[in-house]
């Protein structure tokens, strides 16, 4: 069968690649997030699940019981790739964040246009989020919203920009030594919920950590994804009762 140009097919986390690489889903018509649930068994938590994400974050209570986050990232080489839904960098082993006591280890970077995570009904232009695997298999996500100011381009976005394949299924090695810590924001304070994954097969569990401060894109920055990826996120999920916490 051929599979629509906008149907995607993620090939990253191991643990459910098997279940991805059967089923074509994407974010517009038969294959969009409405219809994921129904697609396979396998995303039945799309539909079922009761932790999904996306949330809107603005109902968030402060507990000062939260910790800074800790992180270990080294600048090394990437590679880009269009897996057909969004751009997603990987990165080699050796970067960490600690969350609790938890180690989890950067596996990739994902993008999406507009954000994924709301604050108080308002996306930001984008949302870059770093996937992190802890040694017993939990994922942690940490979010950065990205808020598009006219001439103030993104100084750790401008290298992988320049390197956007353009074709799904295509990839990009890049040599340059690149930190992934180059993308926070100055202020480290966060946002955290349990969540999910934010695509098929939306499995629950996830510890997600959302910046607060937004980093800022330029225009250009912006017009470069958009051009690829018109619209790759998941409208936001119900909350169900869950709690969302604030660092500060």
């Amino acid at each position: 069968m051929r599979l629509p140009s906008f149907a995607v097919i993620l090939l990253s986390l191991p643990a459910i690649a098997a279940a991805q690489n059967t089923v074509p889903w994407g974010y517009q018509g038969k294959y969009g997030p409405l219809m994921w649930g129904k697609l396979s068994p396998a995303y039945a938590a799309c539909a079922k699940g009761h932790e999904q994400s996306p949330v809107d974050l603005g109902g968030a209570r402060l507990d000062s019981a939260l910790q800074p986050l800790q992180f270990h990232y080294v600048a090394g080489p990437v590679t880009l790739a269009n897996d057909g839904g969004t751009i997603v960098v990987r990165v080699d082993p050796g970067s960490s964040m600690v969350v609790g006591g938890v180690r989890y280890e950067l596996t990739e970077l994902q993008f999406r246009h507009p954000s994924e995570h709301a604050v108080k009904g308002r996306l930001a232009n984008m949302e870059v989020d770093l996937v992190h695997r802890s040694a017993d298999g939990k994922i942690a996500i940490l979010g950065v919203l990205l808020t598009e100011i006219r001439d103030f381009p993104n100084a750790a976005m401008a290298t992988l920009w320049q390197h956007l394949p353009a074709i799904p299924g295509a990839s990009t090695q890049i040599t340059d030594m690149i930190d992934p810590a180059g993308l926070f924001p100055p202020d480290r304070g966060y946002w955290t919920y349990t969540g999910s994954l934010t695509w098929p097969p939306c499995t629950e569990g996830v510890r997600w950590l959302i910046f607060q401060q937004e980093v800022s894109i330029s225009r250009g920055q912006l017009d470069a994804f958009s051009r690829l990826f018109r619209m790759n996120t998941r409208p936001l999920q119900s909350p169900h009762g869950r709690r969302i916490e604030a660092s500060e």
